[in-house]
């Protein structure tokens, strides 16, 4: 049986509050309390930020941001690998933080932890490398000399969602931190002590004050002040704010990067072990109670494997265990807010009043605590139905029959979206083949997400109503800064020589361009 929760002061002790918020410029606009989700019990009363407070928190960060750019990049690593120890090492706090805002099990609250380490890690190795000046062939090879630049933006606004506090929080920030900018986060008011968390351990990692700071207020409230005075914006949360925001940055010509919503999809082919496939299912529908951008709401089977497959995927649908223990006792947490369990509830109510069939859950769980509710899975699933289209962002699956690769893949890109897609098959060239006809930014073969979303060397990101711009890789890095191109011309202007007419000097150019032509020249 899972471990009763303790109480939240005794896993977080009010010096350890007092401490991380701190980190916050707030306190011009009142406070707001915040619960537990799990457990209904307040972990603090959150100062919020007024546009005072935003002012003094830009002014600080672009006087900061200054300094920071003239240290050198291997400097600016090195703070990255000391994050980096830090948060493997002061997990046990960090994951405590996580589940008490967020309501997840302690199983998705170290997904997180391993994705900042992950990140932290690549950007300390490639940050030098990625950042350094290039030298591309100029207009007239040993003439013409080239440089390209990489500056940084200036002051990169980091809006983060609850759903992931800490990934979201830091994953991002780093690599814009690293390329000489400095960040102003605005994390959600549910988990901003796992943001500030993070902004506590890079100061304690030798990050300069000033640097990374955060300001505190609900999006309506505080929003577009942060985008108005931000250099670039990056944000992670709904389809409808990320087009508000979109608009915002257009208006002032800055940049953004949105990761949005989803209805993922998988596919499995009819040569899938369904076993092994329901067994990846689980994990990739119900990750922190399906309330990940990347989880998968849709699966496609095929005809010949589908009733093992929906056998098994049932069955280990039906043995997770809930809970809300700040340990691994059990596999799935709470939802995080009344508004998630609702919209929950809405969908499977719709679905099964039109027809769909429950096979397992379906009912949301006030007797374990205020927001769980099972992990569901619906059959019988039409286009009039809400859950057929909507993003659910909570712990519900849709399961559909297939007859061909054909269907499978003409019904998973019937979507507006297209964030995170899984494609399960024993022959692997057959699947990845069938992968390429899926409109996603990232599709796994025999995963559900995790392959793709932890190879944080690519990129990652979505298409259509699923966002623009990338994390990871080095797009995740190369996305905070601009270019700038120094060309020096040596000897000759790229111009007529003395005595030569323009008509003599366009015949010269025309030669020249054949030539390199010939030698497959750029």
């Amino acid at each position: 049986m899972p471990t009763a929760p303790p109480t939240v002061a005794a896993a977080l002790p009010p010096p350890l509050v007092r401490r991380l918020l701190a980190h916050a410029v707030a306190g011009g606009a009142g406070t707001v309390p915040v619960f537990a989700p799990a457990t209904g019990q307040p972990i603090a009363d959150l100062p919020q930020s007024s546009a005072a407070d935003l002012d003094r928190a830009f002014a600080v960060a672009r006087q900061a941001q200054r300094d920071w750019v003239e240290v050198p990049v291997r400097e600016r690593v090195s703070i990255l690998r000391r994050f980096h120890d830090l948060v493997l090492s002061e997990q046990d706090t960090v994951l405590d933080l996580i589940q008490l805002e967020s309501g997840k099990s302690r199983v998705h609250a170290f997904d997180e932890v391993a994705d900042v380490a992950v990140n932290a890690r690549y950007y300390a190795a490639r940050a030098a490398r990625l950042l350094a000046p290039r030298t591309p062939r100029g207009v007239l090879p040993l003439l013409t000399r080239v440089e390209v630049h990489y500056r940084p933006k200036g002051v990169v606004a980091v809006i983060s969602p609850w759903n992931y506090p800490l990934a979201l929080a830091a994953s991002d920030a780093l690599p814009a931190l690293v390329a000489g900018n400095a960040v102003i986060a605005r994390p959600d008011n549910q988990t901003a002590l796992t943001a500030l968390w993070a902004v506590d351990a890079a100061r304690r990692a030798g990050l300069p004050e000033g640097l990374w700071q955060a300001v505190l207020g609900r999006g309506a409230d505080i929003g577009s002040e942060v985008i108005a005075r931000a250099d670039y914006v990056d944000y992670t949360g709904s389809s409808a704010t990320g087009r508000i925001i979109a608009r915002q940055a257009g208006e002032r010509l800055i940049g953004c990067s949105l990761e949005l919503g989803g209805k993922n999809p998988m596919l499995v082919l009819a040569d899938a072990d369904p076993r092994a496939a329901a067994r990846i299912a689980v994990r990739a529908c119900f990750a922190s109670a399906g309330q990940l951008c990347e989880s998968i709401e849709r699966i496609y089977v095929h005809d010949s494997g589908y009733d093992r497959f929906v056998a098994e995927f049932t069955t280990r649908t039906e043995a997770l265990t809930l809970g809300s223990a700040l340990d691994y006792s059990y596999e799935l947490g709470s939802l995080t807010f009344r508004r998630q369990l609702d919209t929950v509830t809405a969908h499977v109510g719709d679905a099964v009043a039109k027809g769909a069939t429950v096979l397992a859950g379906g009912r949301a769980r006030p007797e374990l605590s205020p927001y769980f509710h099972e992990p569901t899975v619906l059959t019988g699933v039409t286009p009039g139905m809400t859950v057929y289209r909507e993003e659910t962002f909570g712990p519900v699956v849709s399961i559909y029959r297939v007859s061909s690769d054909d269907e499978a893949v003409e019904q998973a890109n019937d979507t507006a979206y297209g964030l995170n897609a899984s494609v399960c098959g024993r022959d692997v060239a057959h699947a990845r083949a069938v992968a390429a006809r899926v409109r996603a930014g990232s599709v796994n073969v025999n995963e559900g997400y995790l392959a793709a979303w932890g190879s944080v060397a690519a990129p990652s990101g979505g298409l259509g109503d699923s966002g623009s711009g990338r994390r990871h890789g080095p797009e995740g890095l190369r996305k905070y800064v601009d270019t700038q191109t120094v060309a020096t011309q040596r000897a000759l202007p790229i111009a007529p020589l003395p005595g030569m007419s323009e008509a003599v000097w366009a015949k010269t150019l025309t030669r020249y361009f054949g030539l390199m032509k010939a030698l497959r020249q750029q």
